[in-house]
């Protein structure tokens, strides 16, 4: 993976970002030492490192019994229980359904919204195929998991029966406490431990991303060798000027301070999308908060330049953007010649199709920055399990590294407390009188 902030340097004051060294070293000496802020969530820092070929090798054998016994696995689980495993499979996988030759069953995504009639046409298209269940939760109350887990759980269980649905029916909880560690013991299910020292939004590394990742039939061996990489290129005895992650948090801090408060990440693969959407929770949960915290937000170029360009182009110039950028296609497919030429593309006959993306890519990135727009550019070599790997570890470790130079802390998340209290009170959920009593006078208000 590579790391290009030239095209972003000149949009702040001269040595900007060299003058946040002394800061960005002591937050990745602090997070090394665990002396920062959520210090009691810094599992992920070596947990790369941490991952033996014994550990893979179980969660292997449980993806493999759901490959013989599913057609379908459904990973229930919201937010960080989640978006890891969605951003590497659809990054890895065939975008129009699971190669020919792979035995992988389809992997669902539910739980992560309170859709009626998401969770109804689900159950519906579960009737005409044999499912299993990943469900992922450390508690086993959040809401929006707990209450389609309620609904596969009996689904699954009518299917087959009990005795063999416990097979099918995996829980990624805690290692103690909590209703789906009890219910997991109850039934029989085969668990996995979400650490208690990792937060969800850097967990795809542990069981709650390497399941479904290995259920969907690719090499999480490999996007742990990426990741194991990307945590030697970016440890503390590596120099700020050669150590990306260290680069990357001082460009953002820098930028932030001059004004851009806003960061899109763009991708000009289409398979990338998730990324984004990984990338989002990650960032926004965890610099958002102290009423300070750069904006994430997420483009897929070049479909977004018909409908974000614009704004993008000449827009208000609070923004700056971070390109993920794929080196060479995993495919070949080159523009073909036509007689008739009506279309005028003639002259791209012959030409990678890749080729045009990348003239597509560079033409814009020099367009935005002439437009105001600050560039910084992230390149790993190929779409699959290793540069993946690369991606997730890169972005955790800037991420908290950033946070702690913004002066927060990256590890919490207060701020999600606020609606599910007034979600409680509404409902009339036990224990919420109080809370009940207080929202009838906001009610009148709207």
């Amino acid at each position: 993976m590579k790391l290009d902030i030239t095209k972003a340097t000149s949009f702040v004051s001269e040595n900007a970002v060299n003058s946040l060294k002394p800061q960005v070293v002591a937050a990745a000496k602090a997070l090394e030492e665990g002396t920062c802020a959520g210090n009691d969530f810094l599992g992920w820092i070596h947990l790369p490192s941490s991952i033996t070929p014994e550990f893979i090798a179980e969660i292997n054998s449980t993806a493999k019994t759901l490959q013989e016994n599913c057609e379908a696995v459904v990973v229930a689980g919201i937010g960080g229980s989640y978006l890891g495993a969605r951003m590497v499979i659809d990054a890895l996988s065939n975008s129009f359904g699971q190669l020919v030759e792979s035995n992988a069953p389809r992997i669902l995504f539910a739980g992560n919204n309170i859709g009626e009639d998401y969770l109804a046409e689900l159950t519906a298209y579960l009737r005409t195929v044999r499912f299993g269940v990943i469900n992922i939760s450390k508690s086993g109350t959040t809401t929006e998991t707990a209450i389609t887990f309620r609904l596969l759980k009996r689904q699954c269980e009518e299917q087959r029966g009990k005795a063999e649905a416990k097979n099918v029916i995996v829980a990624i909880t805690d290692a103690k406490k909590g209703a789906a560690r009890i219910t997991a013991d109850k039934e029989g299910y085969k668990t996995f431990v979400i650490p208690d020292n990792v937060g969800g939004r850097f967990s795809v590394l542990t069981p709650v991303g390497l399941l479904p990742v290995a259920v969907a039939g690719f090499d999480i061996a490999k996007l742990v060798e990426g990741a194991q990489e990307m945590e030697r290129l970016t440890a503390t005895d590596v120099p700020f000027e050669s150590n990306p992650a260290m680069q990357y948090a001082a460009i953002r801090n820098a930028l932030y301070q001059a004004g851009k408060k806003i960061e899109i990440l763009a991708n000009y693969n289409p398979k990338l999308h998730n990324l984004g959407e990984w990338w989002k929770q990650l960032y926004g949960e965890s610099e958002g908060k102290d009423n300070k915290g750069i904006f994430p937000a997420a483009v897929d170029l070049t479909t977004d330049l018909h409908s974000m360009g614009q704004w993008i182009q000449e827009g208000e110039r609070s923004i700056y953007e971070t390109v993920v950028s794929v080196a060479a296609p995993n495919a070949s497919l080159k523009v073909p010649y036509d007689e008739e030429n009506l279309d005028g593309l003639n002259f791209l006959a012959g030409k990678g199709i890749d080729e045009v993306n990348k003239m597509a890519e560079l033409g814009t990135r020099i367009a935005h920055v002439d437009g105001g727009v600050p560039n910084i550019k992230i390149t790993i070599d190929k779409l699959d399990e290793k540069g993946i790997g690369q991606l997730i570890y890169f972005f955790e470790k800037a991420c908290g590294i950033s946070g702690l130079v913004l002066g927060v802390n990256p590890f919490n998340q207060p701020g999600v407390e606020a609606y599910k209290k007034n979600m409680f009170a509404l409902l009339g959920k036990p224990g919420y009188e109080a809370e009940s009593e207080a929202i009838k006078t906001r009610l009148a208000e709207w």
